[in-house]
């Protein structure tokens, strides 16, 4: 048998194989007796186990069955107390099956998680430590202000995802809401547009160019703004806005919520960011001045 590699353009690896008794009379090919079969594309899988008993040598145990299965270690950090995460990659999930039933019989260690990893997973390996979350609302995510490193990673990765999603941002003035919004749109090598801002003194737009209205662009929206201050063009491009298959950052989604015919159900996402971890957000300490004329 012959066994031949080919690439294609889209660099996706395709294998070509036939047998010698598929060879003419004339040593020539018969192509339509080739069978293509598509290579087994690698997978990430995210491992967290709990530590009961931190003996030497027990990450090299791990890590050596992990080499005999032949599974790669990407991304390997304590994630809180006495906890460990780790980001796999396999092209075999037979042997992720295998690995976990493995790791039961081990006594100085419990897998809490292995799964398909989430953006939660990603950055808790990355920066050592799990995001806070609603315990009620598990689409709320919490930050201070002393975490915006962690918020623009996190906001990056999912500005990443292509397709409709709308993401909710609370929080005072001044705390850094649009600045982490536009600092995640560089992480995720995005462009971003105002529709609607306090940023640049109320600023109501009633018409995007063609350029910026592309699903690839990050519409940033306050929704104070947006409601309290629009007029019939500016709610008309923003209906349109929402319809369209891209990613939309709504400040101060609850008065958005409020004054418009959209309801929470609509996001995907609420983060939320305080200067302190008991700050209060309240609207009406801040609401008034957009009522004002300019």
């Amino acid at each position: 048998m012959f066994l031949f590699g080919l690439q294609d353009c889209d660099e996706n690896c395709r294998i070509m194989f036939y047998d010698e008794g598929f060879l003419h009379k004339n040593n020539s090919f018969d192509l339509n007796r080739f069978r293509t079969v598509a290579a087994l594309e690698s997978k990430q899988w995210y491992m967290e186990y709990k530590i009961h008993k931190n003996r030497p040598g027990l990450l090299g145990d791990i890590a050596s069955l992990l080499g005999m299965l032949e599974v790669n270690i990407m991304t390997i950090n304590g994630v809180e107390d006495r906890t460990r995460g780790m980001l796999l990659q396999t092209d075999d999930d037979e042997k992720i099956e295998l690995l976990g039933k493995m790791l039961q019989k081990v006594d100085n260690i419990t897998v809490n998680k292995l799964r398909t990893p989430t953006i939660v997973d990603i950055l808790a390996v990355r920066h050592g430590r799990y995001i806070e979350r609603d315990s009620d609302d598990r689409k709320t995510f919490r930050f201070t202000r002393d975490e915006l490193g962690i918020l623009v990673d996190f906001l990056g990765e999912v500005f990443k995802r292509d397709g409709n999603q709308v993401i909710g941002l609370r929080g005072m003035p001044r705390v850094g809401k649009t600045e982490s919004i536009i600092a995640g749109s560089v992480c995720s090598n995005k462009r971003w547009t105002f529709v609607s801002s306090t940023l640049l003194r109320q600023t109501v737009r009633s018409q995007l160019s063609e350029d910026e209205m592309q699903p690839n662009t990050i519409f940033i929206i306050d929704g104070i703004v947006s409601t309290i201050r629009s007029n019939e063009k500016h709610y008309g491009l923003l209906q349109e806005i929402m319809a369209m298959p891209s990613t939309k950052v709504i400040e101060h989604p609850d008065i958005f919520v409020k004054e418009s015919q959209y309801d929470y159900s609509h996001f995907d996402i609420i983060v939320e960011l305080r200067n302190t971890p008991d700050e209060e957000i309240s609207y009406e300490k801040f609401t008034t001045h957009y009522t004002d004329d300019f």
